[in-house]
């Protein structure tokens, strides 16, 4: 009889472990997910940062059109002067 009850809390036992390694284990993966979106949001505002950084201004546009050849010297002072 002595020796039923010991198996049986064994066995318990075994239960309870496997009960809590599986709880740990879905507590891990949801922090690890909460963990994972919090990062995918702040690269997404990164980039849009980035992005906001990345559009020129007129007079960037004007520098690097004169730079290249598309107006002359006397249209980038004229359009210069039109933006100031």
């Amino acid at each position: 009889m002595m020796d039923d009850m010991w198996s049986m809390m064994g066995g318990m036992g075994l239960w309870m472990l496997v009960w809590v390694l599986l709880l740990l284990a879905l507590l891990t993966a949801a922090v690890v997910g909460v963990i994972a979106l919090a990062r995918r949001g702040t690269n997404a505002l990164r980039a849009d940062q980035r992005e906001e950084r990345a559009v020129e201004s007129p007079e960037d546009i004007l520098k690097r059109r004169y730079a290249a050849g598309e107006i002359d010297e006397d249209e980038y002072h004229r359009r210069l002067s039109d933006l100031s």
